[in-house]
């Protein structure tokens, strides 16, 4: 008989799979960036109030920093895959757990511990890398747009653990409705094409949405190790996809850079996941 590990181990490789093609249909739309945000999360709410059924916002202050700084986040990775590489887009987005331990240590003044320190001096050479052969304009923005997209997500992940009453999901689906409404004026500058509106539609139900849900259901019944190793499948099978269907290709040093900070969190991620195992 199927363990409830096992169903929930299974939704987290469908979500990070589905995850994984962000990069490669992003690159297929021909819309500004601002546009494909709004309209992807407009459908990906769809999807999330069919699940949801009945919800009641109970918008209080803390739900909408949450839900804003999610906005801000969705904004940016699709930015940043329009200007840059979609490998530098989700491998500088994956350095969120470095910046979680900064903030926590700014912020909340926890002390930052060893293993820390050496995966921040390992993700910092990694960063360095990426800028190393990227000297086009629109490469470096797109970079540096990353790299704040992996701020932004480790200031939501510090925020979501704050909450105790409100709903992330629900969370979430105010943040898609934030981005919808943040994208209207974009939608109007340009049309994307008849060709561009299965690719929206796949990224708003597939992409964002159903994956979503999936981790949702998910991480309650995963192993710690299990939510560390498992979404690791994203950012190694975003650049395959985009390599393999639009011929585009990360730089030498990207791909070191890559592996460095790829390597780096996820070690870092066994390690802390075995202490607390340990503890526990």
């Amino acid at each position: 008989m199927e363990t409830k590990r096992n169903t929930a181990i299974k939704y987290m490789i469908i979500a990070s799979v589905l995850w994984s093609i962000g990069g490669i249909f992003i690159k297929l739309i021909n819309w500004n960036p601002m546009a494909i945000a709004g309209s992807r999360s407009a459908i990906a709410a769809l999807v999330m109030m069919v699940y949801l059924k009945k919800f009641k916002f109970k918008i209080n202050k803390s739900m909408l920093i949450c839900a804003c700084s999610y906005s801000s986040l969705v904004i940016l990775f699709v930015s940043a895959n329009k200007l840059t590489t979609s490998a530098n887009a989700i491998l500088l987005q994956f350095t969120s757990p470095v910046w979680v331990a900064l903030l926590s240590r700014a912020i909340l003044k926890q002390k930052i511990s060893r293993i820390d320190g050496i995966t921040i001096i390992f993700v910092i050479l990694g960063m360095i890398m990426f800028f190393i052969d990227e000297l086009e304009m629109s490469y470096l923005l797109g970079n540096i747009l990353a790299i704040l997209s992996g701020i932004v997500m480790a200031g939501m992940i510090l925020l979501f653990q704050q909450q105790k009453e409100n709903s992330l999901v629900e969370i979430t689906l105010l943040g898609n409705v934030i981005t919808a409404i943040v994208g209207i004026p974009f939608y109007f500058i340009s049309s994307p094409g008849m060709e561009s509106v299965l690719p929206l539609f796949i990224l708003g139900v597939f992409q964002l949405g159903i994956p979503y849900l999936l981790y949702v259901l998910a991480i309650p019944n995963v192993t710690a190790i299990d939510a560390v190793l498992i979404p690791v499948l994203e950012p190694l099978l975003n650049p395959l996809w985009v390599f393999i269907f639009a011929k585009e290709s990360p730089t030498f040093f990207s791909l070191l850079g890559g592996g460095l900070v790829l390597l780096s969190v996820t070690v870092r991620g066994i390690i802390m996941s075995k202490k607390l195992a340990q503890i526990e």
